[in-house]
């Protein structure tokens, strides 16, 4: 097992939105710490996707503070059917696996010309 950290600054323009990427990565998705430094407001919102797939990572609004997200996606079975618990009928989540993708941060309502940073854990 091999945890890297990847860390992606993030400057918004004077209406408070920014689309930035991350470096080509590959391994299984741990964790994300956002890191708020000097964006404002209280209205900030974030989508983070895979870029090449398109799936969602993170998304999240009316973020105030720093936060880490673990994110976990729903598995199936062979036959495409949601994988459940037998016992309480939750879905089973798995690591998100990222092979030879940017991460996409599309960022808004962060206030003017304002900066924060995400940074990215994964396996492998």
């Amino acid at each position: 097992m091999t945890i890297r950290r990847f860390v992606v600054p993030i400057t918004v323009d004077e209406n408070g939105d920014a689309e930035v990427y991350s470096p080509v990565l590959s391994g299984k998705l741990v964790s994300f710490r956002y890191v708020k430094d000097d964006f404002a407001g209280d209205d900030l919102a974030f989508t983070i996707t895979a870029e090449g797939s398109g799936e969602t990572l993170w998304a999240e609004e009316d973020v105030t503070a720093s936060a880490t997200r673990y994110p976990r996606a729903a598995t199936h079975s062979t036959a495409g059917a949601a994988a459940l618990r037998a016992d309480t009928g939750e879905a089973v989540l798995a690591p998100i696996a990222l092979s030879q993708d940017r991460v996409k941060f599309v960022i808004a309502g962060a206030g003017n010309e304002t900066s924060g940073a995400f940074h990215i854990t994964v396996d492998g």
